[in-house]
């Protein structure tokens, strides 16, 4: 089932994001889930892409700081269910030394995975309303959409009574601010 949607697009380096519908293919794989995303923060590293100069790949959803509810698991082995609120952070490979030791923040694949081009695998299914690529997952998540497609492992649940349409900016912001806070 194709899933149509709104999403902030990247198209090139210098220019503004373009409101525009694009297309996901397929639902979650195993790992995965589907979040409604209910407000996303935007963080400098999201604007600083427009002046890259072609580091970033292009056309992209950008947008790392996305909560949300679960909408789709893949699998039961995601540890999160439909209903779910989530805040969403960076994605991280799970098998190095440093995700194996629960600092993934020091992740090896940390830039390839965010930065510069996003996990291979299941990238084509997320596309342009005329059927041309996106750069998959932006920090894991490309959330200046409404949906987002991300590896569960970089979801936090969080409590329901919370407004998690202003949750966003834990996943990036905040952790960022407290860390310079609590380690300078």
């Amino acid at each position: 089932m194709t899933r149509r949607f709104g999403a902030a697009v990247l198209r090139s380096y210098g220019s503004p994001f373009t409101v525009e519908d694009v297309l996901l293919d397929a639902g979650p794989a195993v790992g995965e889930i589907l979040v409604r995303v209910a407000g996303c923060g935007m963080c400098r590293t999201d604007l600083a892409v427009r002046r890259s100069g072609g580091r970033s790949p292009l056309p992209a959803v950008l947008g790392h700081e996305g909560a949300g509810v679960v909408v789709e698991t893949g699998g039961p082995d995601t540890g999160l269910v439909v209903g779910d609120h989530v805040v969403l952070s960076f994605d991280s490979c799970g098998h190095c030394r440093f995700c194996l030791n629960a600092a993934p923040a020091y992740c090896e694949s940390f830039a390839s995975l965010n930065l510069f081009g996003g996990r291979a695998e299941n990238a084509a299914r997320f596309r342009d309303a005329a059927g041309g690529g996106l750069a998959p997952r932006w920090f894991g998540q490309s959330s200046f959409a409404e949906y987002a497609m991300v590896p569960a492992r970089n979801a936090v649940r969080v409590d329901p009574a919370l407004p998690v349409e202003l949750l966003g900016p834990l996943g990036c912001g905040f952790l960022t601010g407290a860390g310079a806070v609590l380690n300078s």
